[in-house]
């Protein structure tokens, strides 16, 4: 009898030493089957508090935000910058600052932290959410996602390891990087990305702040133009510019603004075709349109610099020196003629940025003579030509040249 007793005993030990450790399996799974389950409804609480929020931050915007993108949560950008970090900083703007960050899986991405406070700033976010996620070129910064965070505000982007074009064209330790192949394809890159916000995508786009700050450059040194909050849409619905302010992230005086868009405001798809032509003649030279007078050689401003060397047919003197043994002189000729043809005073003698690819893809494309570019503050009152240099029926007017 006592062996019996003594076998049962033997067999409900053996059976909760095969119980006890399954139970303890099984509850371990249900745990964390439960704790998955709060997050992915925590998450999809987060995702639709967002959505609401953004609709908020949006307002009345005719361009629906319905581009899928990624919604990155607050704590998990804290630590993929290192708390927003000075040793992670890349750049500061006039609505933000950027920094770099590395999310949890790996990915690297750069980090715009708007400015608090600022109604400028919840434009900028507004026109970057809506606008640049829906654009897709080579020759455009990508935006991956944004978020939201109480007052806080960020946007993240691709990283482009090589920073913007600023960085190497103006420091005479990295310029060197830049040789003239490198920097005709970075002119022509340009042009491209601005050939499709102004003819190619489905809106007509312009820019705004349009400048070396501006165009980052990938691994490969290929430019992509970024910072997109001034931009402006034209179309069905936008048949009229806002003109009654100017505004921008820099001094008035740094010379990208055409005339007509300092003297009234006004602006049009040839206002970025004259900070195009600046841009150029900037790549080229490797002076800066803000440049002391003591490095363009007395004249008055970089473009009356470039004119001069044109006109006397001395395109080598223009050239950055660090390009004399990489370029071709023509294609710096054309270069120069291009830019020039850009920043013309008068609205319809800049080129469209269609025509300004085909001539640097035609280099043997016959061009049009730039004038000499001394601008008087009258007004040429033509009525014609303001209906030709409209963008769906916005009020553009012509700055005479003396």
């Amino acid at each position: 009898m006592s062996a019996n007793l003594g076998t049962v005993s033997k067999k409900k030990t053996g059976a909760l030493k095969i119980a006890l450790p399954v139970l303890s399996i099984l509850s371990l799974l249900v745990c964390i089957c439960l704790v998955w389950i709060c997050k992915s409804r925590g998450k999809l609480q987060t995702k639709a508090s967002i959505d609401i929020l953004i609709e908020g931050q949006l307002g009345n915007y005719d361009e629906p935000c319905d581009q899928k993108f990624l919604w990155i949560r607050f704590k998990d950008i804290v630590p993929a910058t290192n708390g927003f970090s000075d040793s992670n900083l890349l750049g500061k703007g006039g609505f933000g600052i950027v920094y770099k960050g590395t999310l949890e899986s790996g990915m690297e991405v750069a980090v715009k932290r708007l400015t608090k406070y600022s109604d400028q700033g919840i434009e900028h976010f507004r026109n970057e959410v809506v606008l640049i996620a829906k654009l897709q070129h080579r020759n455009l910064v990508r935006l991956l996602g944004s978020c939201i965070r109480g007052d806080k505000r960020l946007l993240i982007y691709e990283y482009l390891p090589n920073k913007s074009l600023d960085y190497f064209l103006f420091d005479d330790t990295k310029k060197s990087m830049l040789d003239w192949p490198t920097r005709f394809s970075i002119i022509k890159g340009i042009a491209r990305g601005l050939l499709y916000l102004h003819h190619d995508s489905r809106m007509t786009i312009i820019h705004r702040d349009l400048k070396t700050s501006n165009i980052l450059l990938d691994v490969e040194m290929r430019p992509k133009i970024s910072d997109f909050g001034m931009a402006r849409i034209f179309g069905d619905s936008h048949q009229q510019a806002n003109t009654r302010h100017v505004v921008r992230t820099y001094n008035l005086n740094n010379g990208y603004m055409s005339p007509e868009y300092v003297m009234e405001g006004i602006f049009s798809i040839k206002s970025d075709a004259y900070s195009y032509g600046v841009l150029l003649l900037e790549i080229v030279s490797g002076l800066k349109i803000s440049s002391p007078h003591h490095l363009i050689m007395d004249f008055p401003n970089l473009i009356d610099y470039a004119w001069n060397f044109l006109k006397e047919g001395k395109s080598r003197d223009f050239l950055d020196t660090m390009l004399l043994k990489s370029c071709s002189l023509h294609q710096v000729s054309l270069c120069i003629h291009i830019g020039l043809l850009c920043v013309q005073g008068c609205l319809s003698a800049r080129p469209l940025m269609s025509l300004v690819v085909s001539m640097l893809d035609n280099e043997a494309m016959p061009l049009t003579t730039p004038e000499q570019l001394l601008y008087s503050v009258g007004r040429k009152h033509d009525a014609e030509e303001a209906t030709e240099n409209s963008v769906n029926n916005a009020r553009l007017t012509t700055l005479a040249g003396r």
